[in-house]
């Protein structure tokens, strides 16, 4: 289970590698060739010599160019280490498998991409002895993704979206559309997702949304996530308790769509206590455009 927004980041790619080389296609415009395969390699980079050095992921990817080894780091803040610790997996991975390493950043900062971004350069001013260029994904290259047609075509980089873009006031947007999109793929698949984004959700109030969310379209239960929430509803041990939480979700969920509860509306969810018919109404809130809507005829 990813158990942070740094694992997120870096481990979403070991579910699913094409992810990686489809992002560097897409968002950076880097002709990465066709890749045959991926496979997993071991991320320590430790010597003989007591000093203990890992990567967050790495990939080896067999292309028809030939064979690339993906070094990805999930990075939260500027680090002035990277300066040297970088360079060094490189060459250091270079020097073990004899294939081209390349250097993917990814993170949720826009400052922490643009210092990214820049060369790295060691050695003589205009003549250096080497130059390391990563490739970082982040918020100013990775697109906004909150339409939900846009969503379907493309459910991977919806969900590298939702997983760099999740806060702020695209959040809501972003997170329906990736929502309705994950009902077109494999439920497995999509549960695995669920976790990655809810993972990276820093916003409190976001990653209520994207629960609240995921529960009303029943993805969220299928995945051992939900085990921490299942037990923090059988603390209240009461009927009541889990009418009075899936009536609020019913609330919230429209709110956060920015659909207008009125003061009737709210009356009538509130006074349910038919736990099957505020499941209705949670899953219904998802889709509709006026919230009476969601008295609607099944």
């Amino acid at each position: 289970m990813v158990g942070s927004s740094h694992e997120a980041l870096h481990r979403i790619f070991q579910k699913d590698p094409g992810l990686l080389t489809h992002a560097l296609q897409r968002v950076l415009g880097v002709p990465f060739p066709e890749t045959r395969e991926f496979a997993a390699m071991n991320v320590d980079l430790t010597e003989i010599e007591p000093v203990e050095r890992r990567v967050d992921t790495l990939l080896r990817a067999e292309t028809d160019e030939g064979t690339y080894l993906l070094v990805v780091e999930s990075q939260g803040e500027v680090d002035g280490r990277k300066r040297g610790s970088w360079p060094y997996y490189l060459s250091y991975l270079y020097e073990k498998y004899r294939c081209e390493p390349v250097l993917i950043v990814i993170t949720q900062s826009s400052a922490t991409a643009r210092w990214a971004s820049q060369p790295i350069r060691l050695g003589l001013r205009g003549w250096e002895s080497l130059t390391v260029r990563p490739l970082v994904l982040g918020p100013d290259n990775v697109p906004v993704i909150a339409d939900e047609r846009e969503a379907v075509r493309d459910v991977p980089l919806a969900v590298l979206s939702a997983m760099t873009h999740g806060r702020g006031r695209n959040a809501a947007a972003i997170l329906e559309s990736l929502a309705a999109a994950l009902k077109t793929i494999d439920r497995d698949s999509a549960a695995v997702f669920v976790q990655f984004v809810d993972s990276c959700l820093v916003d409190p109030r976001a990653k209520q949304m994207w629960r609240d969310l995921m529960t009303a379209m029943q993805y969220f239960w299928r995945h051992p996530l939900a085990e921490q929430v299942r037990e923090e509803g059988r603390e209240e041990g009461r009927e009541q308790g889990r009418i009075q939480q899936c009536a609020e979700m019913v609330l919230r969920v429209l709110e956060w769509r920015g659909i207008p509860v009125s003061d009737s509306v709210r009356e009538q969810v509130d006074a349910c206590t038919d736990l099957d018919q505020l499941e209705i109404w949670a899953q219904r809130a998802v889709h509709v455009t006026d919230a009476a809507e969601l008295f609607g005829e099944s």
